[in-house]
């Protein structure tokens, strides 16, 4: 059976990191304890802007900031679905984005069925 991915890319101001990493560690809890098979979060290591697009470049990065690529892992589709729904109504979650360590605007995320591998 294919698998189903949810992805995204977020700027995260260096400073804001460690706080960043607390908040990814108790999204993970969330999202596994609801469904989901794997949460991945990695910061860029090694990623350059490109000459027409770039990670870096698709989060307008800024100075002092870091990209960081994530991903999480399910079954299939329906199960992200009931997943989402179980984790953006679990009260652990709720943030005021004003006090988020991250710029949520110049988040981007989508959903992804398996093309190859899993």
């Amino acid at each position: 059976m294919a698998r189903y991915f949810d992805g995204f890319v977020v700027p995260v101001p260096g400073d804001k990191l460690g706080e960043y990493k607390k908040m990814a560690r108790l999204a993970s809890k969330v999202w596994r304890e609801h469904g989901a098979l794997e949460y991945v979060e990695a910061v860029a290591d090694d990623v350059k802007p490109g000459k027409r697009t770039s990670f870096p470049q698709s989060v307008k990065l800024k100075d002092g900031e870091v990209v960081v690529f994530a991903y999480i892992t399910y079954p299939s589709r329906k199960s992200r679905d009931a997943v989402l729904k179980k984790v953006m109504a679990d009260p652990r979650l709720k943030m005021d984005p004003k006090s988020m360590p991250f710029d949520g605007k110049r988040m981007f995320w989508g959903g992804f069925k398996s093309l190859i591998g899993a």
